[in-house]
């Protein structure tokens, strides 16, 4: 049984992922706006297929400057569930497809702190935890292809830009932190109708010209298309991938020039 910290903010990608994981056995702690994960973790343990689920929640403000604030959530997790396998990143905040000339200070730093700097923070004192415990682990992000090279969008400069730093971290550090037995990598996702560009665009558009602007017919699934990848990855099956990105996009990223001349 492996034991799980899953950051959320509720969206459906984390919960179907946290779901899968108790489906499969895993001992969860939710990490993130403890309100809002409370009523997730009674639904993940409601629809559970395991008798008694274990899914804890453990608050955590991903917008706090203060790294000790992460150094105690990630404590209280090792508290609860006396150890930890893996961590998987979910927690994300777009903001709205904007210029970047127009995007406001407040904004910005939200952006910043929320994909960039909290990603930061858990890494080492998730790092360090399992760096102590001498045994390992794996550690996750969850990205999108707004923050991939080739699959650039007009009014993400901001958002992609953090994703883009997230991916170069998922590189570095596992070069770094290897030598602990800690594998670290991302899972780079395709879009579905309600992130920020299908908005843009119109969702009545983007359903409606999915099949000529992308090679699988359709935008991401968030019941289906992204647990498995998260699970390989914390699986030992995965003990020799690390310092890597699978893209799960539907080949959205590769065919983005084309995509865009549709939308």
């Amino acid at each position: 049984m492996k034991k799980v910290i899953v950051t959320s903010n509720g969206d459906d990608i984390s919960y179907n992922i946290a779901l899968q994981l108790a489906q499969r056995g895993c001992r969860l702690v939710l990490m993130g706006t403890e309100t809002i994960l409370q009523s997730v973790a009674e639904k993940i343990t409601a629809e559970s297929v395991i008798v008694n689920a274990s899914v804890e929640v453990v608050g955590l403000d991903m917008e706090d400057d203060s790294e000790n604030s992460f150094n105690l959530a990630v404590e209280k997790a090792l508290q609860i569930m006396g150890s930890f396998d893996a961590f998987v990143h979910c927690y994300t905040y777009e903001g709205k497809m904007e210029n970047p000339l127009e995007v406001s200070e407040d904004e910005f730093k939200k952006i910043v702190k929320v994909n960039f700097m909290a990603g930061w923070f858990l890494l080492k004192a998730v790092g360090k935890k399992m760096r102590e415990q001498k045994s390992g682990g794996s550690i996750v992000f969850l990205t999108s292809i707004n923050g991939a090279e080739r699959g650039l969008y007009s009014g993400s400069a901001a958002f992609g830009s953090c994703l883009a730093g997230v991916h170069q971290l998922v590189r570095t550090s596992a070069m770094e932190i290897g030598k602990y037995n800690i594998r670290v990598n991302a899972v780079c996702r395709g879009l579905h109708l309600q992130d920020e560009f299908p908005k843009s665009v119109g969702i009545d558009r983007a359903e409606k010209l999915v099949k000529e602007a992308t090679p699988l017919h359709r935008w991401l699934d968030t019941k289906t298309d992204i647990a498995s990848t998260v699970i390989y990855l914390i699986s030992d099956g995965s003990r020799y991938l690390t310092g890597t990105t699978i893209f799960v996009d539907g080949a959205q990223s590769i065919v983005r020039p084309r995509m865009r001349s549709y939308m």
